[in-house]
């Protein structure tokens, strides 16, 4: 790290590394690899700002439903995890600018019937969401007339709707649509209807997490948020997971 980099964030960040906390169960944007290493779209952007920051960063995996608690008790110093800006978690956390933006997919079996996907349609029907998640509370909160399963991974949720234990799924749409297009057990199924952008639910955007009083940090992921997608360095990792620039995505 360079003297003026640790200068500028202030005695708290002068250090040799950083630790970005990254879920490690959500592919294509954070997974392990057989050898251990994590990879996936959000580790590859994290890291691309610390050496954009110039400074070393350290990966470091955690359970989704612990991941906030994680950071607070500084296990790590930043969370690139898909983490969608909401209010309530605005509470806990501070949030970067959005470094991309989603939606929620239904995802249903290829033989589904399935064309109608309103509350009253779908009344009756098992339909799978990952715990602690917006996709989640969306599920839960729209369709109360079904019964709603919440998992603790997505790969859960993937695995019963490959199994026929589930009518659909609501994920987030990104993931998805590697998962249908791209996997072998995702040739099983289909997208039901159009994805879902309301912001009262998917938020304002996709956003790194950080503790309330790293500012400076904060200021400095922003800064390095912007050039990386002035050289080009986004759009390269965006376009080796999507084959397109999801910074835009509506």
């Amino acid at each position: 790290m360079s003297v003026a980099m640790a200068v500028g964030w202030g005695q708290a960040y002068a250090r040799d590394k950083l630790r970005l906390g990254t879920e490690g169960a959500y592919p294509p944007f954070n997974f392990i690899e057989p050898n251990g290493a994590v990879s996936g779209f959000d580790v590859e952007i994290g890291l691309a700002l610390c050496k954009k920051m110039d400074v070393d960063c350290e990966v470091v995996t955690q359970d989704w439903d612990g991941i906030i608690p994680g950071l607070q008790a500084r296990k790590y110093d930043f969370i690139v995890a898909s983490m969608s800006i909401t209010d309530e978690r605005k509470e806990q956390v501070a949030f970067t600018d959005p470094y991309y933006r989603s939606g929620f997919a239904l995802v249903a079996p290829k033989d589904s019937d399935i064309v109608d996907v309103s509350p009253e349609a779908l009344a009756g029907k098992v339909i799978g969401a990952q715990a602690g998640t917006t996709q989640g509370n969306y599920a839960a909160q729209i369709f109360t007339q079904s019964d709603v399963k919440l998992y603790p991974s997505q790969e859960e949720v993937n695995l019963d709707l490959l199994n026929g234990r589930l009518d659909l799924q609501v994920s987030d749409y990104l993931p998805m649509l590697d998962w249908v297009n791209n996997s072998r057990q995702g040739a099983c199924c289909k997208f039901i209807g159009k994805p879902v952008t309301d912001p009262a639910f998917v938020g304002d955007g996709i956003a790194i997490a950080l503790r309330k009083e790293d500012e400076d940090l904060r200021n400095k992921m922003n800064e390095a948020l912007k050039a990386i997608r002035s050289d080009g360095t986004y759009a390269a990792i965006s376009n080796k997971y999507f084959h397109t620039d999801i910074f835009t995505f509506e």
